[in-house]
């Protein structure tokens, strides 16, 4: 019984340690009558962070807040448009910030970049590229949540499925 003590508090050890959870959310939303695709896209700020000054707690770029840096949409785009896309009707969009906030505390902080998409022509086909963290975190999921004529879809995205299309 003595000889297995070891191993079992080795066991305990490596149960008990705690691993963050590596997601993001995102939702798309299709409206057909404002000719508009709307893409919310929730990020954790450490993450955010983590892949642009390379410093999870940095407070460099202090987005939403008023000493925020000059280049902190600019720094947030080079590494999102790396990342992210959506193509509508085969058609890759130009993401812009039309707004973002921040919400939670701490570790839970998170960034909320909401970007509006035209969308001139009826929906199609929509493909999204959702790889966000996956350079960084070889275990990050990127959910999305697709909402289109009438019906909702919900997306895993990986580092090994990095890419989704529907159809209409």
């Amino acid at each position: 019984m003595v000889r297995f003590f070891p191993f079992v508090l080795l066991l305990c050890g490596l149960f008990s340690y705690s691993h963050p959870l590596r997601l993001s959310l995102c939702e798309v939303d299709y409206l057909p009558k404002k000719q508009l695709i709307t893409v919310n896209l929730k990020l954790f700020l450490t993450d955010v962070n983590e892949a642009i000054v390379f410093d999870p707690y940095s407070k460099e770029l202090a987005f939403c807040q008023p000493n925020e840096s000059n280049n902190a949409n600019q720094l947030l785009m080079q590494y999102v448009n790396r990342f992210f896309y959506v193509k509508a009707n085969n058609k890759k969009a130009s993401l812009k910030i039309k707004s973002k906030k921040l919400s939670g505390e701490g570790e839970n902080t998170a960034l909320w970049v909401y970007f509006e998409l035209e969308q001139k022509t009826p929906l199609k086909s929509i493909e999204i590229k959702n790889a966000v963290f996956t350079d960084l975190f070889f275990d990050q999921n990127n959910i999305v949540y697709v909402h289109a004529k009438g019906k909702s879809k919900s997306l895993m995205f990986t580092k090994k499925t990095p890419v989704h299309q529907l159809n209409y």
